[in-house]
């Protein structure tokens, strides 16, 4: 899942990125409402953490930008303004969800993932197809035959990403960019190693393969034929 965290103060970005890398997150960062805005508008981020007093262009301005433009991923306002009719502009604008400065990281997490829950139409951490769990907090997913796998960091983000849109085709651009950060997309035959990890674990008829096209998780009756 690819995060985008605009935020100017650097010992606050500094400490927030290796956190959401350990939750899951692959973290792209702008310091800046000019860059947030272009990042935002050019590159598919599942979610957002948008400080409010940003140099260049404040928050809520690219805030209203994005929604004005069309773009709808969930964003969460992160900021030290505090006052009552700045958090109202802030949701009217189109934020999801509002967090104050100082906050514990416990809750920020706790924030994302019930935004991340909400856009995807799920009402608990736990993500589920045919047989296979996925449990969000502790990455460990249980296979059909109850066996728990604790995955790697990389396993766990590609698996996330096919079992919230399962009968979608993801195509290996598209996986790359949600598993790893900008500095770090891999070429797409990391992929296929990645799927085939999880076709180990989960059964070879796990995935599907659409030749050209990309990857999805079968149905039940693919799986029962």
């Amino acid at each position: 899942m690819k995060l985008l965290l605009v935020e100017d103060d650097r010992l606050i970005h500094e400490a927030l990125k290796p956190l959401l890398t350990r939750e899951g997150y692959a973290v792209e960062v702008a310091e800046n409402g000019v860059d947030a805005e272009f990042l935002g508008l050019e590159c598919p981020f599942d979610l957002i953490i948008l400080d409010l007093g940003l140099p260049d262009k404040n928050g809520l301005e690219v805030l209203k930008s994005w929604r004005q433009q069309g773009m709808d991923t969930p964003v969460l306002i992160l900021t030290a303004r505090d006052a009552w009719h700045e958090r109202v502009d802030g949701l009217k604008a189109g934020a999801d969800d509002y967090l104050g400065k100082p906050f514990y990281s416990e809750e920020l997490l706790a924030r994302l993932q019930a935004i991340s829950r909400r856009g995807a139409g799920h009402a608990s951490n736990q993500l589920s197809w045919n047989g296979v769990s996925l449990d969000i907090d502790s990455q460990r997913a249980n296979t059909r035959d109850g066996r728990e796998i604790e995955l790697t960091a990389i396993e766990f983000r590609l698996l996330r990403a096919l079992m919230q849109e399962p009968r979608q085709v993801h195509s290996k651009t598209s996986l790359s960019e949600r598993m790893y950060e900008e500095e770090q997309l891999r070429d797409s035959n990391v992929i296929e190693v990645y799927i085939n990890r999880l076709r180990q674990h989960f059964g070879k008829d796990y995935i599907e393969t659409r030749r050209g096209q990309g990857y999805r998780l079968r149905d039940g009756e693919s799986l029962a034929s």
